[in-house]
């Protein structure tokens, strides 16, 4: 065989060839280890340029001239044009879309207003703004929409924040859900600034220290986006001592003889589902193989040497190719398709939950106006408690139930059953006190028929709310600017 020096003398030019191939290749060499420093300095340089940032800032614009590019993408939740088949970023009047709502709310704020939550961005205004606040509510109801309750917290004590007012924290309330509510100011690391998490944590013997950084990225969104409660002086409970599970909370509340609110029609003791995506993410699919929620809500960015998380909290449907795709091989328009598959089933079945209750709301008023009693109604309520409960466990969470598609069509085959149940067992009661079957119920094929079924006035509702909007508001933003300079948030 030919050496290459015998090579070099029958071809001459191989030699140059040899040498700008040589020439080439350490010029390329020579620009990767240099883009390698390059974004080694500028990841180095980025962190470098951090100023001191106090302990309890609440104004979201001052991390952000720190982290320019995590700001930039949290400013993102200001647009509200992303709507999927279920959801998305729009303002939606669910009571409008479903008046159904209505009749299972009657007696309860929810029944004034209910509608779709937009980015955190709007998360103080939109509570300001909404008719459930019309009436008096406790400070606990701030806790999560807002990076002034930490500093609130760390001034009047957990319990005193909890005991106030939420008129009486309305000027010290104005900075949107943001950095502060998540983010260790001395290293960015994550960390759990709302003690109920911690405190629920401590009851089952764990310690939320003990956490890893990945099971943080879901438990500060659990730090809000859970099932809570109000317990002695507002203070707020999660109650996950006997699990995550519809069923297990509901255990929870009858063993504490818990109500939210006695309905205004069937006379039921009710209860009233938050957000729980937590408890559903617990039991899903993609809680068993360890993603997170961070993974598919805000998932990594890179810009030249940085490498960081996308603050735009979003549906994952209008980012698929940076959160689906990171981990399923389908084609988007296929992923896409796939939720939506899971949400039309689950949405069939909510549909036919709600129908059930309202209607079995409206029968329990008849019975009670033809004189059934306590004891006649006790195993009906019971069973109507437990029935719209476990609609809202689905209903009240986001996603349409594509967080645990199998537990939510579970608990809303039992709602529906439970339902089926007390209205076999109205016909007893219809029978006895010689009610005509099939019992002839009122219309309301709108949300304004339904308000005015449950005797609700919705237009002095409407102008008290516009009396705050206009007067008490406005003296709480001028406090504010004159304690600090105000963080300006959007207006409609």
């Amino acid at each position: 065989m030919a050496t290459i020096k015998e090579l070099s003398e029958k071809k001459p030019w191989l030699n140059w060839v040899l040498f700008f191939g040589t020439v080439i290749i350490v010029f390329f060499l020579g620009l990767f280890a240099a883009s390698i420093v390059e974004r080694r300095s500028e990841a180095q340089m980025y962190f470098q340029m951090v100023e001191p940032i106090p302990e309890f800032e609440p104004r979201n614009e001052i991390w952000g001239q720190n982290f320019p590019r995590q700001y930039e993408s949290y400013r993102q939740t200001l647009d509200t044009t992303f709507e999927s088949k279920y959801y998305g970023s729009v303002m939606i009047d669910y009571l409008e879309k479903y008046p159904e709502l209505v009749i299972m709310w009657a007696g309860y704020a929810f029944a004034r207003d209910y509608s779709q939550g937009r980015g955190h961005y709007y998360s103080v205004y939109d509570i300001q703004k909404t008719l459930r606040t019309v009436q008096p509510q406790p400070a606990t109801c701030w806790t999560c929409k807002s990076t002034d309750v930490p500093r609130m917290m760390n001034e009047l004590g957990v319990s005193g924040f909890y005991s106030s007012t939420w008129s009486g924290m309305g000027s010290e309330i104005i900075n949107p859900i943001g950095c502060q509510d998540c983010h260790d100011p001395r290293n960015m690391t994550l960390r759990i600034t709302r003690p109920a998490l911690a405190e629920a944590f401590e009851r089952q013997g764990r310690n939320i220290h003990d956490a890893t950084h990945q099971e943080m990225r879901s438990l500060v969104c659990a730090q809000c986006h859970v099932e809570y409660y109000f317990g002695e002086n507002n203070y707020l409970i999660f109650p996950w001592d006997e699990g995550f599970s519809a069923v297990d909370i509901e255990n929870y509340f009858d063993n504490h003889e818990f109500t939210d609110w006695v309905h205004g029609l069937s006379r039921a003791p009710m209860l009233k589902a938050q957000h729980p995506d937590y408890e559903h993410y617990k039991t899903g699919i993609h809680a068993e193989r360890g993603v997170s929620c961070a993974d598919c809500h805000m998932p990594y960015k890179r810009e030249g040497g940085m490498k960081f998380t996308d603050h735009h909290l979003q549906s994952p449907l209008n980012n698929i190719e940076g959160s689906c795709q990171v981990c399923h091989r389908e084609s988007a328009e296929t992923l896409r398709q796939n939720v939506y598959d899971r949400q039309d089933k689950v949405s069939e079945l909510r549909r036919i939950a709600e129908r059930h209750l309202a209607r079995l709301h409206l029968e329990a008023k008849v019975a009670w106006d033809a004189g059934a009693t306590q004891e006649d109604m006790e195993e009906i309520l019971v069973l109507i408690r437990h029935s719209q409960w476990r609609w809202d466990w689905v209903a009240a969470a986001n996603s349409m139930g594509f967080h645990s598609p199998n537990e939510s069509l579970r608990t809303l085959a039992t709602s529906i059953d439970k339902a089926q149940e007390a209205r076999v067992l109205l016909t007893r009661v219809f029978s006895k006190y010689n009610v005509p079957q099939p019992v002839e119920l009122p219309v309301y094929s709108t949300k304004q028929e339904a308000q005015q079924l449950v005797g609700l006035d919705m237009e002095t509702i409407q102008q008290q709310k516009d009396k705050f909007l206009n007067t008490v508001l406005p003296v709480w933003l001028e406090e504010a600017r004159i304690r600090e300079e105000l963080y300006t948030h959007p207006r409609e």
